[in-house]
């Protein structure tokens, strides 16, 4: 896993107050809508359908001295193919007047963007004469570069409206310029490991609180579970070596322009031990004091 002021060229020194334009992309029916309505709640300006050239335009203006425009989100998708010039130029040109843009990438996969297209009855952007699979495939490999560039990809396949709003909340943080962000995402492997993590950790090798009848209907934010899960032998042995193994890597993934990690735990079903194993990640990680973190539970409610 977001406040921000609009983006403005500061003296180096004050790099850790800088301000991070914010575009928000990815697949068509990948949920932009819905992440452009948590910026909006958060009082950022948030432009819809903006082509690209227009979104430099967009930044400069929100970073004059006289604009009232103290936040700002743009949402671009495929829609603006048609205008000239690319997102990826766009990206580097805002990067160059010393600005610090946060691209959001959003996606889910083909059957869940197949369903949610049929149940809106609404055909793909790309489709043109062909089929709706066709369509998607087409949008995914005109997008691959941009989404690797992307500072967060959040897979929105097994996500609810809500769930998503927290997602977007918690991946994207405060913005912070030139400091790291670290989000804690708890699964079930049974529903799917998530696409969207940079680093999954496997925690089944540990009890399963399911079968202690008297956890089994707790979750592992209860004390109860998270002191079952964190006492059983090699537990906080494992935090405490990942929480280092992360630490040692943070370095790197800034000097590659990564300061957004994503980190999956996972069990069975995302109720017990990856619930407690990922709070107490990030309670640690919250004790060093080197880098923002949030803590998401994707799968606590499902069954």
């Amino acid at each position: 896993m977001p406040t921000t002021s609009a983006a403005r060229a500061l003296p180096q020194e004050d790099a850790a107050t800088t301000h991070r334009p914010v575009i928000i992309t990815g697949l068509s029916g990948g949920g932009l809508s819905t992440a452009a309505k948590v910026f909006e709640d958060r009082g950022f300006f948030v432009s819809q359908n903006v082509p690209p050239q227009l979104i430099l335009e967009l930044v400069d203006l929100a970073a004059s001295d006289t604009s009232p425009v103290e936040r700002l989100a743009v949402v671009t998708d495929v829609r603006s193919r048609g205008f000239h010039g690319s997102l990826m130029d766009t990206i580097s040109a805002i990067r160059e007047r010393g600005y610090a843009p946060f691209v959001l990438f959003l996606e889910a996969r083909d059957d869940v963007l197949i369903r949610r297209f049929d149940s809106v009855r609404r055909t793909h952007p790309l489709q043109g004469d062909g089929t709706l699979q066709s369509g998607i495939e087409r949008e995914r490999a005109e997008l691959e570069e941009l989404r690797a560039a992307a500072d967060i990809i959040i897979d929105t396949s097994n996500l609810s409206v809500h769930d998503l709003r927290r997602a977007v909340e918690a991946s994207v943080g405060e913005l912070p310029a030139g400091r790291q962000h670290v989000t804690i995402e708890s699964f079930g492997f049974k529903h799917g490991s998530p696409r969207d993590a940079d680093i999954v950790l496997d925690v089944r090798f540990l009890p399963n609180p399911y079968w202690i009848e008297e956890l089994r209907e707790f979750r592992g934010v209860d004390a109860a579970v998270a002191d079952y899960v964190l006492s059983q032998p090699g537990a906080r042995e494992y935090v405490d070596g990942f929480v280092d193994l992360l630490t040692s890597t943070l370095g790197g993934y800034h000097h590659e322009g990564k300061d957004f990690i994503t980190v999956g735990v996972g069990c069975t079903g995302g109720h017990h031990r990856s619930v407690a194993v990922a709070e107490a990640i990030g309670k640690r990680l919250r004790q060093q004091g080197q880098v923002d973190v949030s803590v998401i539970h994707r799968d606590l409610e499902r069954h």
